[in-house]
Order: structure tokens, then C-alpha cells, then sequence
């Protein structure tokens, strides 16, 4: 268990004003003011530990908070998964230090110990909301435990079908980012769509938003095909499609690693024109650039704007890259703060407050819940050019623009 609040004291930037839209862009704005740029994605080593609190010193469970909102962070901090857990939790010290907020206590439990152990100590320690797990199975132990206590669990996973009951998704839906990328290509004229799928849980998951992305969208998916990563696999998918009929664009619903070895083979067998298309999964692969085959392919995510200026911070502080996935972190405690604003300590957390209609903001640009408890994003498209990845159609900042 690890303790962090922030200290009025802290060295942090500017204090936070409401966006025209979307309120709480004070974070966004203190990062925009960084001149610092990361190259797109990671090069993740192992991170250093957190920042230790300047707080309480504490040394028989936690203090008595009567200012001060408890908040826990479930995450791996050891194990397979521990990297991501810590780097997670270094971002949320960097949110509660940048916010300068003296109204959440932020307490970190490893989930790698055991989900259910550390929502229950969790739980018993007074904490009032969870921000976490990492793991979709960790938060299928946790969601029902926290509901009966009734305090919602803000995951960092991607996967909807746990959304629910008290359970919110923060994650990267691969859903949407199909959705936006093939909505995208609609609007410039393509209207027959290809789309090679890895077998698995991913892959049936992407296939289906492909379906119904292209049939919102007014297009016609001529064939989708599924491979199991193998060459003699995907080249099989390859001639399955170019037998089945032609195509404008192409999904390829896996990793941009994934799509460096598709790639070659579909130009080479019925698809020298189409235009490739790729999903969320593309945004921290910085080999794409360099790869002439993909050049002109397009594909949607979050935007890496505000991030790279975050993971420039958090080098300095730290001494090392972040995972991407730390932004999660580091919004989900922009979140926490603004609603803490008119959330009384000691109080239950106000669950209406995350159906808020004009949605939250931070690192990852603009985003809000839906009816089901999965977050819904603004994304950008971008396009593989020679050398570099351009932004070619932004994300809008805010929800119906």
C-alpha cells in the first residue's frame, strides 16, 4: 500500500480555468505551455517508484482524513503487469501535484497480490472510490465487492463487457476507433471495405465493429477474413480476400507490428490501390513511418499531443519513459478532482456526477460515459506519411461539435 497526496508546497504549473466546453481543460493547458517533445510512443523501461508524500507520517494504517477525499488506486505493482501498475501510479502523483489539490488522498493497493485482498483493504481503509483495476478479470472480482459498498470503479481496462453496475471503462475501445477511421473514409469517398481480423477475442470483437461501422456508415464490407499471426496464416487470409472481390480500403485490426508483415503481402496480392486502415492499436508504434509499404494508410486514436508533453515531464521526474497507458491515470485523477470540488469529504461518491452530459477532459483529449458506463472519445485520424505520422482530421474538443 502506498500513500500520495499532494502538498500545497509542490512544484507544479499554473492553476487550472474552464474550457469552453469541456471544463477542467486546466491540466491540458498547463501541458500545452511545455515545449518538450517525446517521439509518438514509448520505449518503456522499468519505472522508478513513486514520489514519496510530503504527508502524515504514517506507520499503523491511515490517518484520519476530515478535509480530504480517500481514493484508491488498484493496480499491479509487481508481477507481469507491475511496470504499467507503477508507471500508472506515478502518473496520478504527477495529476495530484499539477492540480495542486488538497482534497484527495490518494492510497495505492497492488491488485498482483489479489484483486479481492486489495478492494476489501481498500474498502475497509474508508475509501470512497476506486480508480482501477489494469486487468478485465480483476475488475470482474471488484466491481461486484464495491457495489455492495456502493463505491464505483473507474477501470483502466478496454473491455465493455464489465461496464456496468458500478463499473466504468476508461480504456481504448477498439470499437471507436474503428467507428471514427472507417466513418472517416466513408466521408472521402471509399464505400467497399476488406478486413483481415486476428482469431481471438480481439479480433471477434473488431470484426463485428467493422460490420457495424461500414453499414452506419453507408458502405459494404466485401470480405473479412481471420489469420492466427503465422506468415502462411495471413498470407492464406490475403488470397481469401483478393478471391472473394475487390475493395477501396482495408482494415488490418491489429497491432502496427502486425501490420508491418500483412502489409507487404497485400500489396502484392489484390491490393496495390486499397487504402490500409488501422485501429487504436497502431498509435505506439513508431516503425510505421519508416515502412514505405504502409505510407498513406490511416488510422484513429487518441490524440499524442498533450502525451508527449506529460511523458517529457515524467522522464524529468522519473528518469524514465512511461507506458502509454499512464495517461489513464493521470485523467482519471483530473476527473476525481474536479468532482471533488462539490463532493464533500466523508461523503459517498456522487455517481450521477460521471454522467455529466458535457463529458471530462485531460491528456487523452475530450471523453465521457455512456449509458452503459464506457468511455466515449474524441478521436483523431491520422495518416502514415515518409518519416513522420500527421494528424489529418483532429478530434473535436468537445461532444457534439
Amino acid at each position: 500500500m502506498t500513500e500520495t497526496d499532494a502538498p500545497r508546497q509542490a512544484d507544479v504549473f499554473a492553476a487550472m480555468k474552464r474550457g469552453a466546453r469541456i471544463a477542467f481543460m486546466g491540466a491540458a493547458l498547463f501541458l500545452a505551455a511545455c515545449q518538450s517533445i517525446v517521439p509518438k510512443g514509448p520505449a518503456p523501461t522499468t519505472p522508478t517508484g513513486p514520489a514519496q508524500p510530503t504527508g502524515p507520517d504514517v506507520t499503523q494504517g491511515l490517518p484520519t482524513d476530515t478535509t480530504r477525499h480517500r481514493v484508491a488506486l488498484l493496480v499491479p505493482m509487481s508481477g507481469p503487469n507491475g511496470g504499467v501498475g507503477q508507471s500508472i501510479a506515478n502518473a496520478t502523483t504527477l495529476a495530484l501535484l499539477d492540480t495542486k489539490t488538497d482534497k484527495v488522498r490518494i492510497t495505492t493497493y497492488d491488485t498482483a497480490l489479489g484483486a479481492a485482498a486489495a478492494v476489501n483493504k481498500a474498502l475497509a481503509e474508508g475509501n470512497r472510490l476506486i480508480l482501477g483495476p489494469l486487468l478485465a478479470e480483476d475488475a470482474r472480482v471488484i466491481g461486484p465487492i464495491a457495489a455492495r459498498a456502493n463505491v464505483p470503479v473507474i477501470s483502466f481496462s478496454n473491455d465493455a463487457s464489465i461496464a456496468g453496475n458500478g463499473v466504468y471503462i476508461m480504456g481504448y475501445n477498439p470499437n471507436q476507433s474503428i467507428e471514427r477511421v472507417v466513418g472517416f473514409a466513408r466521408e472521402k469517398g471509399l464505400s467497399s471495405f476488406g478486413a483481415l481480423v486476428p482469431r481471438g477475442t480481439y479480433g471477434e470483437r473488431a470484426g463485428n465493429a467493422m460490420l457495424r461501422a461500414v453499414e452506419q456508415a453507408g458502405g459494404t464490407v466485401v470480405s473479412m477474413q481471420s489469420f492466427d499471426r503465422s506468415p502462411a496464416s495471413i498470407t492464406a487470409a490475403v488470397k481469401k480476400l483478393q478471391a472473394s472481390s475487390s475493395y477501396d480500403a482495408l482494415l488490418i485490426a491489429d497491432s502496427g507490428r502486425v501490420a508491418l508483415q500483412v502489409a507487404p503481402i497485400v500489396r502484392k496480392n489484390g491490393g496495390a490501390t486499397a487504402r490500409l486502415l488501422g485501429t487504436e492499436l497502431w498509435n505506439t508504434d513508431t516503425a510505421l513511418a519508416a515502412t514505405p509499404v504502409l505510407r498513406g494508410a490511416w488510422f484513429a486514436s487518441v490524440s499524442d499531443t498533450l502525451y508527449r508533453q506529460l511523458a517529457t515531464k515524467y522522464r524529468a521526474r522519473y528518469g524514465n519513459a512511461p507506458f502509454r497507458l499512464s495517461s489513464l491515470g493521470y485523467d482519471a485523477v483530473l476527473l476525481t478532482v474536479r468532482i471533488a470540488q462539490d463532493w464533500k469529504p466523508g461523503t459517498a461518491f456522487p455517481n450521477a456526477r460521471l454522467r455529466d452530459a458535457g463529458g471530462f477532459s485531460g491528456i487523452d483529449g475530450a471523453f465521457r460515459f455512456n449509458r452503459v458506463g464506457v468511455a466515449e472519445r474524441a478521436l483523431e485520424v491520422s495518416e502514415v506519411g515518409a518519416g513522420a505520422i500527421n494528424v489529418i482530421d483532429a478530434a473535436p474538443r468537445g461532444f457534439g461539435e
